[in-house]
């Protein structure tokens, strides 16, 4: 049977989710759990391959990767920024330097910085904190590797061999376990920052050495902080819908 939802529910069920930065420490149940990576499995996939695998951690697994990314974030965060003597001193200090996905401590593109920007400044905004705190930023920051407080880590790896497609496909598949992790009051925070030290979660998990890890998800019962509350601005679609060339956007 073909369902089809209120055009106007479902927009408004979109809308309404928002990205957790604060966890309750409430278990969330190996039930649950197994729902929402189903739920996540509907969405189409490249030749139907799901060429993505999920590491789950709970319990003492996740607070071991938890205690391990925040020994390596305490050591290089003094780094970032540094001066020529800092740089060669990090580069010496080899403990917690990025062991995969250099991209995610990269720069951004220039097409890309104004977004991330604002989206930096309202956030630090909402929560207090100056651009020039270092400590406050820092703070937040260590924040990802406590999984902000979620009782539950999911960690994301694709098939190298399909690159691109493969991280396209996990998007789907991610999107879709977000949103029914939504259904059923959970929150989820999609982690980039977790992605540096793959080696760590290879300790826990056994995983192919054709997969890679793309990214990780906080998962477990929003708190009630305020900073749960925070909605980024979202851009209207005229932003991402690239203009017709020549003749045919004179005939428009």
């Amino acid at each position: 049977m073909v369902v089809h939802p209120d055009s106007d529910d479902f927009s408004a069920f979109l809308a309404s989710r928002r990205s957790t930065r604060d966890f309750l420490p409430t278990p969330v149940s190996e039930e649950i759990i197994h729902e929402i990576i189903a739920d996540g499995l509907t969405a189409p996939s490249w030749s139907n391959t799901r060429p993505f695998l999920v590491a789950v951690a709970t319990g003492d697994v996740r607070g071991r990767l938890s205690e391990e990314f925040l020994r390596r974030w305490d050591a290089v965060k003094d780094f970032q920024g540094a001066g020529i003597r800092g740089k060669i001193k990090a580069f010496f200090h080899r403990y917690g330097h990025p062991t995969s996905n250099w991209l995610v401590v990269k720069p951004y593109h220039s097409d890309l910085i104004p977004r991330s920007q604002r989206l930096g400044e309202d956030l630090m905004s909402s929560l207090g904190v100056s651009r020039d705190d270092k400590t406050g930023r820092d703070a937040f920051w260590a924040r990802n590797y406590e999984f902000f407080g979620a009782p539950v880590e999911l960690f994301v790896f694709t098939h190298k061999t399909l690159g691109k497609f493969a991280a396209s496909d996990a998007g789907l598949f991610m999107q879709n376990l977000i949103l029914s992790a939504h259904s059923k009051g959970l929150g989820t925070c999609p982690q980039g920052a977790v992605a540096i030290w793959e080696d760590a979660v290879r300790e826990e998990f056994e995983i192919s050495n054709q997969y890679s890890l793309l990214c990780g998800i906080s998962l477990g019962y929003p708190s009630d902080e305020s900073i749960n509350s925070f909605g980024a601005h979202r851009i209207p679609p005229s932003e991402i819908i690239a203009p017709l060339t020549g003749s045919d956007a004179e005939n428009q």
